[in-house]
């Protein structure tokens, strides 16, 4: 007990910046198929198609990345409870990485047919696996090693980690496309950020070389024997409340980041250098603000923000739809920032807010496939849907703005139902919830 007390504290710097790390050398992995769905892969792996099929059956391979992340959340978990949380992190980031590497590697349809989207469905699985079990075992790490009355603070710190691994993954991706033709990106130029994931692999998995175990692993006396059939038996409903309330994190996230890529290129005209440059802009302010929705988290606890935050997404989507559809840079940065400004406040908590509700023996499993689980409500359908409800609307695709209202007050709904977990401090001196 005293030994894990005494490591903690001056262990917190290491572990969050080798947990952010992590999460975004995994999620560079992830975003960068994202991406590339929206931009090359529709005529590249789906010729036959007509445009939209085409970009529709391309979201459908990267939807199979986010069925994958529950599975994943249940394997690694089961990994992570019985285990210890430090193996996950590097068993799903080899993974992952070697995924992303071979995604770089497949041939087009025209040189070896149906075979090439069927490897893609393939490796985009292995994605999802992968990064199914880096959520839980990235944040439980800063979750379980720093104090309970800044939880919410270092926790969010693996939570940033996407937002970096998007800019490097788009980062990448914007760079290739100004400098190449159009052709030479459709020949090559779309296959460099994958094949660079190998190296961001193996310098992510020398950075968690040296961390430690959590130390609220380490006091479990009580491991439990199949951690997800505990956690589909007794806490069933907890599951799904969470899976549907972080259901707009994701739709909201993915509408930006992928399905307006493919809008705004394709039905607005609007050239993929602008629209990453909007986007990015977007992303990087988010990310920049989940540390300070935290530490509000912290002072006044997780599930305020996240009402706030489901709230303030059910009346932003349809002037974010509006915005969008101008085909303007400024409007559309804006548009794609107010959206993301309700999705940090949400998920500046997340990362401390969904291990709270578990007991520690299950814990990775529990809070990792809930987590996941919302990813295929909200993450794998949403580029899909809006796809198709765009391309039968005008020029402002109102369609998508009453989906995404809609998946925002869904996750309302839920938030309302979860309990407050943030730690209170009684006249011991010890928190009552852990």
């Amino acid at each position: 007990m005293h030994d894990a007390h005494t490591v903690r504290a001056p262990s917190m710097t290491r572990v969050a910046a080798a947990s952010l790390a992590g999460t975004a050398i995994e999620f560079y992995d992830f975003f960068a198929y994202g991406t590339a769905a929206a931009l090359v892969l529709g005529p590249l792996f789906f010729p036959t198609f007509s445009p939209v099929a085409g970009v529709l059956a391309a979201f459908a391979t990267f939807g199979v990345g986010f069925v994958a992340r529950p599975l994943g959340a249940a394997l690694f978990g089961h990994l992570g409870d019985r285990r210890g949380r430090r193996p996950v992190l590097v068993v799903s980031l080899v993974l992952t990485g070697a995924s992303t590497v071979a995604v770089g590697c497949v041939p087009t349809y025209e040189s070896i047919g149906t075979a090439a989207p069927a490897l893609l469905l393939v490796l985009r699985f292995a994605q999802g696996l992968g990064v199914g079990g880096e959520w839980g075992g990235a944040v439980l790490l800063a979750t379980e090693h720093a104090p309970a009355e800044r939880r919410a603070l270092w926790s969010s710190f693996p939570q940033v980690g996407p937002a970096v691994g998007f800019l490097l993954a788009n980062g990448a991706i914007l760079a290739l496309s100004a400098t190449l033709s159009d052709a030479q990106f459709a020949s090559w130029g779309w296959r460099v950020p994958f094949w660079a994931a190998g190296v961001l692999a193996t310098a992510g998995l020398w950075l968690r070389s040296s961390l430690t175990e959590s130390p609220r692993f380490l006091e479990i006396d009580d491991h439990a024997r199949v951690p997800f059939v505990e956690v589909v038996r007794d806490h069933w409903r907890l599951v799904l409340l969470t899976a549907g309330a972080l259901a707009v994190g994701y739709a909201i996230f993915y509408s930006v980041t992928t399905w307006s890529l493919a809008y705004g290129t394709e039905r607005l005209g609007v050239s993929r250098t602008v629209m990453l440059t909007c986007v990015m802009a977007a992303v990087a302010v988010k990310g920049t603000l989940m540390p300070v929705m935290a530490m509000l988290g912290d002072r006044y606890g997780r599930r305020p923000l996240c009402l706030i935050g489901c709230g303030a997404a059910a009346l932003w989507m349809f002037p974010m739809v509006a915005l969008l559809s101008t085909g303007q840079p400024l409007p559309m940065f804006v548009g794609f920032l107010g959206a993301l400004l309700s999705f940090a406040t949400v998920y500046g908590v997340i990362a401390a807010y969904l291990p709270e509700l578990y007991e520690p023996r299950i814990r990775c499993t529990g809070a990792a496939f809930g987590y996941n689980l919302g990813g295929v409500l909200g993450g794998a359908l949403t580029p899909i849907a809006a796809t198709a409800l765009a391309a039968h609307s005008g020029r402002v695709p109102w369609g998508v703005g009453a989906y995404l209202t809609g998946m925002a007050l869904l996750s309302l709904g839920c938030f309302a139902l979860l309990p407050e977990t943030r730690p209170v401090r009684v006249a011991a001196g010890r928190p009552v919830m852990d």
